[in-house]
């Protein structure tokens, strides 16, 4: 959508993404505080001590993909957590998702990429960690990669709406929040057949 060309719209979705995911990390944190998780390659010793917003403020400043890949970075998340229930986002993992995704979003949209040695670098991991991130993530969604026009269009706008009405965050709405399923999610109308898109995955 053109808007998303715009420097003020694009930030705007970046501070609403931002704190989607910081307030959805925090509730997991608390609500999964004395359960038992899966760990997986996502999942750091410690938390990050960049904040979600300048992570996120970060890959935009250096990845240098097209606005795009943010709303289908997000159409991933949410279907990364819809697939991995047993894998909540929280403060442990958000950043290496958020990273990983948006390095997909770009290898399948845009005609031009970094690879993933540069995306290592821009989210201060090595690129042996980016390649294994990569790999489990694209298995965590079941190589479904294909954003039909619908679909990309119900999330943008669906983020339009919620940017207008911050700081009215309905979390209850997105699959980003345990437990709920995603009204957002119209994954049965999509082409399953993203086969000849994968070869731009590799490293």
């Amino acid at each position: 959508m053109a808007e998303l060309e715009n420097p003020n719209v694009m930030q705007k979705m970046i501070n609403f993404l931002s704190s989607l995911l910081e307030q959805v990390s925090e509730s997991n944190d608390i609500k999964f505080r004395f359960k038992p998780k899966k760990v997986s390659v996502f999942h750091g010793l410690s938390r990050p001590t960049i904040s979600i917003q300048s992570y996120l403020e970060r890959i935009f400043k250096y990845a240098n993909c097209s606005p795009s890949c943010y709303i289908v970075a997000y159409v991933y998340l949410d279907r990364f957590t819809q697939s991995q229930p047993e894998l909540p986002i929280d403060s442990f993992n958000v950043h290496r998702l958020l990273i990983t995704s948006v390095m997909i979003a770009a290898k399948f949209l845009d005609d031009m990429y970094y690879n993933n040695a540069y995306y290592a670098k821009v989210g201060g991991i090595n690129t042996a960690e980016m390649n294994f991130l990569e790999v489990d993530f694209l298995f965590g969604i079941g190589f479904h990669l294909n954003v039909t026009p619908t679909t990309f269009y119900t999330y943008c706008s669906y983020l339009q709406k919620e940017m207008l009405h911050e700081p009215a965050l309905n979390l209850a709405e997105t699959s980003l929040y345990v437990g709920k399923s995603s009204k957002l999610l119209l994954c049965h109308n999509e082409d399953e057949s993203s086969h000849h898109h994968q070869q731009q995955l590799a490293v």
